[in-house]
C-alpha cells in the first residue's frame, strides 16, 4: 500500500468522526440552550418549578398533555413578563456572537467584536439621537435604522483608520476601535447632558448599560428576524469567509473579490449589530468570548463554528441574564456589567496569548 492510498484512507475515516463530534456538540449545545431558556423562565423573585414551565409552555402552544395546576398569576409570569426577555437575550446573545464571528473573518482579527471595535457605540448613539430628537422617519423601526446607520459608519471609519499599506495590526485595530468608540461615547454622553427631559436621560443612560428588562411580544420580531437575516446569509458566505483565513492575496487568487465581499457582509453585521442594540442595548464581549470558545469544541470551518457560536451565545447571554436578576436582588444589574466582568479578564488573556505565539515565533 502507497503512502498517499494510506493517507487518503486515514481522511476518509477521519471526515465521518469530524461529523459525529461536530453533531454529538450541537446536540450537547441544544439541550444546554433548552435548560438555560428553562432556567430563564422559572428563576426569579417567584420561583415556578421546571416542570410547571414545560407545562405551562406547551399548554400554550396547544398541548393539553397535563392538567393545569398553576395559578394564573404564575402563568402570566412564565409568559407575559419573564418569556419576551428570555427569548430576547437568546436572540441577542446568538446574534452577537455571530456577529463576532463574521467580524474576526473579515477583518483576520481574533480580537475583533462589535463592543471593541465601536460598531456597538455608533449604533448606541444612532438610537440615542433618535430618541432625544424625537425623529421617526421610519415609523416604528426608526430606533434600529438609526442604529445601524450608526453602526454602519463606526464600522467602516474604525476600518479605514486601521488599515495602512493594505494591512491591518491587531494593535492599530483595537486602539482604532477605542478610538472612535471614545469619541461617539463622549457625543453621546454631550446628547444626554444638553437634552432637557432628565427623566428620559436617566432612562437611557440605563439603557446604555445593556439590559434585556421592558421589552414585550409585539417588539421581537425584528431582533429574530434580524438574528435570521444574519444567520442565513453567513452560512451562505461561509466558504468565502473560509477563504479569508488564507490570507486576502490567497482568497483572491481563489476567485474571491474581496473588498466587494468585505463590503457587503459589513452592512450585514451593521444591520445584525444596529438591531441588536437597538432592542437591548450595548453588551459587550460576546461576540468576543463565543467564537473563541466554540473554535475549541468544532474547529475553524465557518459552517461549523457559525451555528455552534449561535447555541452557546444564547445560552451564555440567558445565563448572564438570570445572574442579572437574581446577584443583587431586589437590585438588577445591567447585564451589560456582567458580560463585561467575564469579558475583561478573557480580552487580556487572549492578547497575552497572542503575544507568546508572536515571541514563540520569532524565536
Amino acid at each position: 500500500m502507497t503512502a498517499s492510498t494510506t493517507g487518503a484512507a486515514s481522511t476518509a475515516v477521519v471526515k465521518p468522526r469530524r461529523r459525529a463530534a461536530f453533531a454529538v456538540t450541537l446536540v450537547a449545545l441544544t439541550v444546554l440552550l433548552a435548560a438555560c431558556l428553562t432556567a430563564g423562565l422559572a428563576v426569579g423573585s417567584v420561583r415556578v418549578p421546571p416542570a410547571q414551565v414545560w407545562g405551562i409552555v406547551t399548554h400554550a402552544f396547544g398541548a393539553d398533555w397535563t392538567e393545569p395546576t398553576w395559578t394564573r398569576a404564575r402563568e402570566t409570569i412564565v409568559l407575559d413578563v419573564r418569556g419576551p426577555r428570555v427569548l430576547l437575550g437568546a436572540v441577542t446573545g446568538a446574534g452577537l456572537a455571530v456577529v463576532g464571528t463574521a467580524l474576526q473573518a473579515l477583518v483576520r482579527n481574533p480580537l475583533a467584536e462589535p463592543y471593541l471595535l465601536g460598531v456597538s457605540s455608533g449604533a448606541s448613539l444612532g438610537a440615542v439621537a433618535v430618541i432625544v430628537f424625537g425623529v421617526s422617519l421610519f415609523g416604528a423601526v426608526s430606533l434600529s435604522a438609526a442604529a445601524f446607520t450608526g453602526a454602519l459608519g463606526a464600522l467602516v471609519l474604525v476600518y479605514a483608520a486601521a488599515r495602512t499599506g493594505g494591512r491591518i495590526t491587531s494593535l492599530r485595530l483595537i486602539l482604532a476601535g477605542v478610538a472612535v468608540a471614545s469619541v461617539l461615547s463622549a457625543l453621546l454622553n454631550l446628547l444626554l447632558l444638553t437634552t432637557d427631559n432628565g427623566n428620559e436621560a436617566r432612562t437611557v443612560l440605563a439603557w446604555t448599560l445593556g439590559g434585556l428588562g421592558g421589552v414585550s411580544w409585539s417588539s421581537l420580531w425584528l431582533p429574530g428576524l434580524a438574528l435570521l437575516l444574519g444567520i442565513a446569509v453567513l452560512m451562505v458566505q461561509s466558504p468565502n469567509l473560509n477563504l479569508l483565513l488564507a490570507g486576502e492575496e490567497a482568497a483572491a487568487t481563489m476567485g474571491l473579490d474581496v473588498a466587494r465581499f468585505r463590503a457587503r457582509m459589513f452592512v450585514l453585521v451593521s444591520l445584525v449589530t444596529g438591531v441588536l442594540v437597538a432592542a437591548a442595548g450595548p453588551i459587550g464581549f460576546v461576540g468576543l468570548m463565543l467564537p473563541h470558545v466554540v473554535r475549541l469544541l468544532v474547529g475553524g470551518d465557518h459552517r461549523r463554528v457559525l451555528p455552534a457560536a449561535a447555541l452557546g451565545g444564547a445560552s451564555f447571554l440567558v445565563l448572564a441574564d438570570i445572574a442579572a436578576r437574581t446577584v443583587a436582588a431586589p437590585q438588577e444589574i445591567p447585564v451589560g456589567v456582567l458580560t463585561a466582568l467575564c469579558g475583561g479578564p478573557f480580552f487580556l488573556w487572549l492578547m497575552r496569548r497572542d503575544a507568546r505565539k508572536k515571541a514563540g515565533g520569532a524565536a
